[in-house]
Protein backbone atom coordinates (compact mmCIF):
# COMPACT_ATOMS: atom_id res chain seq x y z
CA UNK A 1 0.00 0.00 0.00
CA UNK A 2 1.10 3.87 -0.55
CA UNK A 3 0.02 6.62 1.54
CA UNK A 4 -0.18 10.23 1.30
CA UNK A 5 0.14 12.08 4.36
CA UNK A 6 -0.22 15.88 5.06
CA UNK A 7 1.01 18.02 7.17
CA UNK A 8 0.60 21.48 8.24
CA UNK A 9 3.75 23.53 7.18
CA UNK A 10 6.95 22.97 6.35
CA UNK A 11 9.53 20.19 7.76
CA UNK A 12 12.62 21.17 8.54
CA UNK A 13 15.30 18.46 6.92
CA UNK A 14 15.95 17.38 10.95
CA UNK A 15 12.27 16.50 11.07
CA UNK A 16 11.70 15.05 7.34
CA UNK A 17 14.39 12.32 8.57
CA UNK A 18 12.55 11.24 11.04
CA UNK A 19 10.11 9.35 8.62
CA UNK A 20 13.57 7.79 6.88
CA UNK A 21 10.89 5.22 4.72
CA UNK A 22 9.17 8.00 3.23
CA UNK A 23 9.69 10.59 0.69
CA UNK A 24 8.31 14.37 1.26
CA UNK A 25 7.90 17.17 -0.62
CA UNK A 26 6.53 20.81 0.43
CA UNK A 27 3.97 22.75 -1.51
CA UNK A 28 1.59 25.32 0.03
CA UNK A 29 2.59 25.82 3.37
CA UNK A 30 2.56 21.86 3.82
CA UNK A 31 4.32 18.93 3.64
CA UNK A 32 3.21 15.36 1.92
CA UNK A 33 4.86 12.28 3.31
CA UNK A 34 5.04 9.92 1.09
CA UNK A 35 5.46 6.27 0.11
CA UNK A 36 5.07 2.78 0.97
CA UNK A 37 3.29 1.64 4.23
CA UNK A 38 3.55 -1.94 4.80
CA UNK A 39 0.96 -2.85 7.30
CA UNK A 40 -1.91 -1.20 9.82
CA UNK A 41 0.82 -1.37 12.30
CA UNK A 42 3.17 0.87 10.15
CA UNK A 43 0.23 3.30 9.42
CA UNK A 44 -0.52 3.66 13.32
CA UNK A 45 3.48 4.35 14.28
CA UNK A 46 3.81 7.03 11.25
CA UNK A 47 0.85 8.68 12.48
CA UNK A 48 2.24 8.17 16.46
CA UNK A 49 5.67 9.66 14.88
CA UNK A 50 3.68 12.67 13.66
CA UNK A 51 2.12 13.25 16.74
CA UNK A 52 4.95 12.82 18.76
CA UNK A 53 6.71 15.38 16.94
CA UNK A 54 4.22 17.82 17.27
CA UNK A 55 3.20 17.42 13.78
CA UNK A 56 -0.35 18.55 13.01
CA UNK A 57 -1.98 15.98 10.24
CA UNK A 58 -4.06 17.82 8.09
CA UNK A 59 -5.02 14.57 5.70
CA UNK A 60 -4.01 10.37 5.57
CA UNK A 61 -4.75 8.79 2.14
CA UNK A 62 -4.21 5.50 0.49
CA UNK A 63 -2.59 6.49 -3.17
CA UNK A 64 -2.56 3.54 -6.21
CA UNK A 65 0.56 2.45 -6.77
Amino acid sequence: MRYEIRVEGHLSETLAEAFPELGHVMMSGQTVLFGPVVDEAHLYGLLARCQSLGLRVLEMRQVPE
